[in-house]
């Protein structure tokens, strides 16, 4: 019985956030690079909201328990703010390697295309000084390396999601690590009048703490992005009550319920700040046929711009004809 809770609660709490993981940071390594930084940022913060508490409490009287008890109030809405401003500290130092990145790779483009790239792999030009080719091809590959990063980098939304993510899901383990591993046993919950519903509901509870931080760390960065400091004020606050809400268990009623309508909310403003619109939820359906524009090529955008296919753009390349020497690197068009 013991592993079939831990199992189950486990799967509740980190199932979505594993599927994330998998589908949108696994694929790109940099993008768990991005992750496990944003994880660092969240302990830092951690350690120093742990180490206030400890302070205050060692200051204060240990028998006064309305002390204590208003002590761990204090100590929860230090560690929400913390986590805020660590949060803004982390969206600065990608701000900044982001515009690094840009200088290395001459303003965000590229000195060598992958077509050059391509050309001087198979027909390398014949140099009298081998050392000067070597170094030239390894600046020309820093540049481009530098120039890829710096197009990862400048895609908001994948750098929302993904530092989000990194927040919720190691906010998700250090809040249920020691209940999962109480849950194996010995011992069975409730047969002394507490509710039985303890595992399950911490597992729902953590489940919507790591969707939080995801759409926090959406509207967050789109917020510093856009000087939107309502937008930021609203993020803290429903970060300090959902925190605050979690004072009321074993009331579950009273806690769950609101946490995971704010968890609602929260998804609904950050689908939207994404760029996320009806129209796209309707051509995500499989049953839905595609529009008039999106049949003619264009695919209307989110915020009301036209999209054009990929595909078209790979058509055209491929459609040009290009005859290159064996001595000069090709002139990108």
């Amino acid at each position: 019985m013991g592993a079939a809770v831990f199992f189950g609660c486990t799967f509740i709490a980190f199932g979505p956030a594993f599927a994330l993981f998998l589908l949108t940071v696994a694929v790109d390594p940099l993008r768990v690079i991005i992750l496990v930084a944003g994880a660092f940022f969240w302990l830092v913060s951690l350690l120093l909201a742990s180490l206030i508490w400890f302070i205050s409490v060692h200051l204060s009287d240990p028998e006064d328990s309305k002390l204590q008890y208003g002590l761990l109030v204090f100590g929860a809405a230090v560690s929400v703010l913390l986590q805020e401003a660590f949060r803004f500290a982390y969206f600065k130092l990608l701000k900044k390697a982001d515009e690094g990145l840009a200088m290395i790779s001459e303003d965000g483009r590229s000195p060598i295309s992958l077509k050059q790239m391509a050309y001087a792999a198979s027909h390398p030009p014949q140099s009298p000084h081998p050392e000067c080719l070597e170094h030239s091809t390894a600046l020309n590959l820093l540049s481009f390396s530098a120039w890829q990063i710096h197009l990862l980098m400048t895609d908001l939304e994948k750098l929302q999601e993904v530092s989000g993510l990194s927040f919720g899901i190691i906010s998700g383990v250090f809040s249920v690590i020691n209940i999962l591993a109480d849950s194996i046993g010995p011992g069975i919950i409730g047969i002394h009048g507490d509710s039985p519903y303890y595992f399950i509901t911490s597992a729902f509870l953590t489940m919507a703490v790591v969707f939080l931080h995801t759409f926090w760390g959406v509207i967050f960065f789109d917020a510093c992005e856009k000087r939107r400091f309502w937008s930021l004020g609203l993020v803290v606050a429903s970060h300090l009550i959902t925190s605050g809400l979690t004072f009321l268990n074993p009331w579950y009623e009273a806690s769950l319920v609101p946490i995971y309508i704010i968890t609602v909310s929260m998804g609904i403003w950050a689908f939207f700040t994404a760029g996320g619109s009806l129209r796209t939820i309707l051509l995500c359906l499989p049953c839905k046929d595609p529009p008039a524009s999106s049949q003619a090529g264009d695919v209307p955008g989110s915020l009301g711009g036209r999209w054009k296919p990929s595909l078209q753009g790979k058509e055209e390349e491929n459609s040009r004809v290009m005859v290159y020497s064996a001595l000069q690197v090709p002139v990108e068009d």
